[in-house]
């Protein structure tokens, strides 16, 4: 592990100079500098009274747990196929139903459709990729195109069905979670 490193972005975060943690730690600037580049090392004392100057401890600087997944490939997405209604779902962002986002991109065929969605609470989003739909919401329909988006307050019945001409993708968010 790069103490140093995690010593200097922490350092970074709270706007601080190498001085002006030096002087709170009452250390020297020159062993600072030493430190944050890895070329000595602090003693367990030292490092509790800098950790503590930089408004964490022993215990928050040493997890790991801050390595969550950020980026995904398409070898992540989790993908499920309805061929009764002519679309292809795929959850983009593994296990997101534990998160307050759930976003899909949805493939519908020409003429495809996804289920009708009761009223609930929350709200949702999408961006048309490809081809163009139609959003019904209750006795409402938009059209909405390529490179259009959509959002609404989910408080009605809705669905999307594809054009019968061009067929569809989209990424589609929906919060809370309800997919």
């Amino acid at each position: 592990m790069e103490i140093g490193k995690r010593i200097k972005d922490l350092r970074i975060q709270k706007n601080l100079t190498q001085e002006e943690l030096a002087d709170r730690c009452e250390l020297s600037k020159g062993f600072i500098s030493q430190l944050e580049r890895d070329l000595t090392s602090p003693s367990i004392a030292t490092l509790i009274d800098i950790l503590q100057c930089l408004g964490t401890d022993l215990k928050h600087f040493f997890n790991d747990s801050d390595d969550d997944q950020i980026s995904f490939k398409e070898t992540d997405y989790f993908e499920k196929t309805d061929e009764a209604l002519g679309n292809r779902i795929e959850w983009i962002i593994p296990n997101a139903q534990k998160n307050m986002m759930e976003p899909i991109r949805i493939t519908l065929e020409k003429g495809g459709s996804t289920y009708p969605d009761n009223p609930h609470e929350g709200e949702e989003f999408g961006y048309v990729l490809s081809g163009s739909i139609c959003l019904i919401l209750g006795n409402r329909i938009i059209r909405v195109r390529k490179g259009e988006s959509f959002y609404f307050t989910a408080n009605t019945t809705h669905y999307i069905r594809a054009s019968e001409k061009t067929g569809a993708t989209l990424i589609w968010v929906s919060t809370p979670p309800s997919f």
